[in-house]
């Protein structure tokens, strides 16, 4: 069964983008490995990582939607199905390859008949291991990209024997078990006769070949553990709990398997006056009354350095103003987010019995009609 990516974001099918993106940081925030201690931690926030790559790129998101996978259909499927395919047509969903587990029509036949084998070849090619490492960035990094170089422990091919773990890579024998094809055939008696299938030969493993002398740089296993460093490109705009994934760059494959991939989780530093909403970028900005009331001019910071900004005279408490494309840029797109600044007046904390005096003879001077929210509160209360 193919995975349920909207089940593992908790949202529905019919899901906008913007409520995909926020459901994945919402979880990955939960099940971040370092936030959260549970044994089950790292593996919940792969899963939502990899439905987060699948159902964020319209693509994959349209072909997981019609065919049950990001990459579209299987030319080997039958009747135009698919594992977990939904409305594909056919016979496709829930079937496999057809007819489910078994091998095509060939294995259904020997089932039943209880003559002749399997035609399919199980490979002995086994994939290496996806590595995970933590990165952490600062804020500036994490908004303009960085190239950053890391120092990397992982499985490679012995390069003296080329993987194969035989001396220089030639000191070979051929499987006394299998004959050299790397199959063995099992027949076994069942309900419906005598089954017979062809698997790779447990003796050397499908290769078809025994080590006849080992390399003894690897000690005849074919791989080393080796430090190496990568530069890895972080795009502009990324942020915190997202994973960039390297292909190939992980563990090496056993038997000619590929090489794992290499999933880089990143960290961002928090600004010491910023904060980060998706693309947006907040600012709590404390003004004067004064100037709140009778306006000015203040330099904020912002992603381009300090900006002095205008504030309107008479501006009230917690007003929002919005600088139009002075956010982060999405990822891979030349797009900006926009910057809001919440007003947060303020009063002086002390003052003389000359600076009250002065602001009693001025505040005589006003009447409730001044003070918008003061009158309607209080014709509120006269009606109580």
């Amino acid at each position: 069964m193919a995975k349920n990516y909207y089940e593992t974001l908790g949202i529905n099918k019919s899901a906008s983008s913007d409520e995909i993106k926020s459901a994945y940081r919402k979880l990955a925030k939960q099940y971040h490995p370092d936030l959260n201690k549970s044994p089950d931690a790292a593996t919940k926030f792969k899963e939502i990582n990899e439905a987060y790559e699948v159902l964020s790129d319209a693509t994959k998101k349209a072909n997981y939607d019609k065919y049950g996978n990001a990459n579209g259909p299987n030319p080997n499927d039958f009747f135009g199905g698919g594992a977990g395919a939904s409305g594909a047509g056919g016979f496709g969903g829930g079937f496999g390859n057809g007819f489910g587990s078994f091998g095509g029509f060939e294995d259904i036949f020997n089932m039943f008949s209880g003559f002749g084998g399997s035609s399919s070849t199980r490979s002995s090619a086994v994939a290496g291991n996806t590595l995970t490492l933590k990165l952490q960035l600062k804020f500036e990094e994490a908004v303009f990209g960085v190239k950053r170089t890391i120092n990397l422990v992982r499985t490679e091919a012995c390069s003296h024997c080329n993987g194969t773990g035989a001396k220089n890579g030639t000191g070979f024998n051929t499987c006394p078990d299998c004959g050299g094809s790397g199959q063995v055939r099992y027949e076994q008696n069942t309900l419906f006769g005598r089954m017979v299938n062809v698997g790779a030969c447990k003796r050397c493993g499908g290769t078809g070949k025994i080590v006849k002398e080992k390399c003894e740089h690897c000690s005849g296993k074919g791989y080393a553990r080796t430090n190496s460093s990568i530069t890895v490109d972080i795009p502009a705009g990324i942020d915190d709990g997202q994973v960039l994934t390297l292909r190939g760059y992980g563990d090496a494959g056993l038997r000619g398997g590929p090489n794992g991939d290499l999933q880089i989780v990143i960290s961002v530093e928090n600004h010491k006056m910023l904060q980060r909403d998706g693309f947006d970028i907040k600012l709590d900005l404390p003004v004067p009354f004064q100037i709140a009331l009778l306006g000015g001019k203040v330099v904020i910071p912002s992603l381009e350095g300090k900006l002095e900004l205008n504030i309107p005279e008479n501006t009230q408490p917690n007003t929002i103003l919005k600088l139009k494309g002075k956010g982060i840029k999405h990822l891979n797109r030349n797009v900006y987010g926009d910057m809001y600044i919440k007003v947060c007046v303020e009063l002086p904390k002390s003052l003389d019995r000359k600076k009250k005096d002065m602001i009693k003879e001025f505040s005589n001077l006003l009447s409730e009609s001044n003070y918008e929210q003061y009158s309607r509160y209080l014709s509120k209360l006269k009606s109580l």
